[in-house]
């Protein structure tokens, strides 16, 4: 191999185990793709005319999309001759962070990981919560606009705003005290504050309390533990940890939105608005019902969290400990469950929930255990798979010699080590959970039809769609963008807990 192909592959070695070269590719795609979406919506067709809110905001995208292109170029260009990111290029991130006023979260974060160039998965944390915490302001803000707001609305937006400062003080203690090795005392007090204030469904602000104290813990001693070691190989997961921010956002929102968004708003009739195109008093227009699209949307998004998780979580429960039983038994006992779970298995899940929902009404309750209960027998055979292979280990052996019994053995030591693939699972499959729901609701046979839900929304829409099409479009954007974000933290989870990758 020549000197000038041996460079060249150390240069692609340099850009490819580069993360803050992987953020700031992926911000620019994304960023890039926002800015054409802009550029084909920005000019009316129909009037034959630009749309002056649509043509500012494309203005914007295209200024930051620009400087993230150099910038993207100017980091290629240190990786290749220095091996490294030079002070220079990392200012000229500063400007981008100033992207946040447009929304643009994909550029804001790859800003905030070029700054710094020695980060913990602290920082990423406390980078994601003070990013939640200003969008969930944004979107609350908008309900200034509307002709009234909620009694709430103004001591919930005084509180939010306080926790934003609290948020920027806290980024600005872990990059410092982070980079170190001593962790003080004090920021134990910090981490408590986070917590407590975790309870706007900020959950970065828990994740990064709980990492503090853990940090604080572990200084001075070589410990680790299967938690630290997932956070330190997801943080740098770009895609997962932007459809974890997603998640996190919409949970957050959907919290705030008892305090700072009128539920008459999305539920009551107003024949005086009836579909208004999108405007500052209605940000996502009106239905034919005069119901503001917007706030039908943010208290849809509890309803599909909700759902989606429940009917998730209670078949991982059931189904987990079904399959442990199985698996460590074995013989009769392994017979006699799984050849049950068969007949449960052999049922199409989206016919089981309808055949349910059909037989007992159509309600929030009997939606969530229909899907619950067709996906048992897939989470059953999961962990059984896993608790055969964790049970030759040498560790179960040790556990009988020392005197434990079978439940202890089970629920101590085979099950906390075979959560790995029921953890994947769940994330990846949560996202069909989502969809089943809107789709059931979309076939009235999901929610009840007066609750907002995106599902209920998007039936609603359908019917418009040559018209005002946007009644479809929003629910519909807002359940892709949901259930991707899903199957991008279920993606991100499988490479950070794969062995093989662990092991490189």
């Amino acid at each position: 191999m020549t000197k000038s192909g041996s460079l060249t592959q150390e240069a692609r070695f340099r850009l490819k185990s580069s993360p803050e070269y992987s953020q700031a590719s992926f911000a620019w795609v994304t960023s890039l793709l926002l800015t054409v979406l802009l550029l084909f919506n920005s000019y009316d067709l129909g009037r034959q005319e630009f749309r002056p809110f649509l043509l500012t905001a494309l203005c914007i995208y295209l200024f930051f999309t620009i400087i993230q292109s150099i910038l993207m170029l100017l980091i290629r260009k240190d990786l290749i001759r220095h091996g490294h990111i030079s002070a220079l290029t990392r200012r000229l991130a500063w400007v981008q962070l100033l992207a946040i006023c447009s929304g643009n979260i994909f550029i804001v974060t790859a800003a905030f990981h070029l700054i710094k160039k020695a980060k913990q998965v602290e920082y990423t944390f406390a980078v994601y919560m003070l990013l939640t915490q200003l969008f969930v302001i944004g979107v609350s803000a908008l309900n200034m606009f509307k002709p009234y707001v909620s009694d709430t609305f103004l001591p919930a937006m005084a509180a939010l705003l306080f926790i934003l400062v609290i948020d920027l003080v806290v980024l600005m203690i872990v990059a410092q005290y982070t980079a170190v090795s001593i962790i003080p005392r004090w920021m134990i007090a910090v981490s408590i504050l986070l917590i407590l204030t975790s309870v706007t469904g900020n959950v970065f602000a828990l994740l990064l309390g709980i990492s503090i104290i853990g940090r604080y813990r572990r200084q001075g001693k070589q410990k680790s533990n299967f938690w630290n070691d997932l956070w330190d190989r997801l943080a740098p997961n770009v895609t997962a940890m932007s459809g974890m921010f997603f998640i996190i956002f919409l949970f957050s929102i959907s919290i705030c939105s008892f305090f700072t968004f009128d539920y008459s708003m999305a539920v009551e009739n107003n024949y005086s608005v009836l579909l208004q195109p999108p405007s500052l008093a209605y940000p996502l227009g009106t239905d034919d019902f005069g119901r503001c699209l917007f706030s039908r949307i943010v208290f849809g998004a509890r309803i599909s969290l909700i759902v989606g998780c429940l009917s998730t979580i209670i078949p991982v429960i059931i189904g987990g400990v079904l399959g442990a039983f199985s698996g460590f038994y074995g013989r009769h006992t392994d017979n006699i469950i799984m050849r049950l779970l068969d007949v449960l298995y052999a049922i199409p899940g989206i016919l089981l929930a309808i055949a349910i929902i059909a037989a007992f009404g159509a309600n929030t309750v009997n939606l969530i255990l229909a899907l619950s209960l067709g996906s048992i027998p897939t989470y059953a055979r999961t962990m059984r798979a896993s608790v055969l292979y964790v049970s030759t280990f040498e560790f179960v052996e040790a556990a009988r010699a020392l005197g434990y019994n079978n439940r202890s053995i089970i629920f101590k030591h085979i099950i906390p080590n075979s959560l790995a693939p029921m953890i994947i699972k769940s994330t990846l499959t949560i996202g069909g959970a989502v969809i089943a729901t809107s789709s059931l609701s979309y076939l009235g046979l999901g929610v009840e039809p007066h609750i907002p839900e995106w599902g209920n929304i998007l039936k609603l829409g359908s019917t418009y769609l040559e018209t005002h099409s946007y009644l479809a479009i929003y629910p519909g954007l807002a359940i892709i963008l949901l259930v991707l974000s899903f199957n991008f933290l279920g993606d991100g989870l499988r490479d950070a807990l794969d062995p093989k990758l662990v092991k490189a």
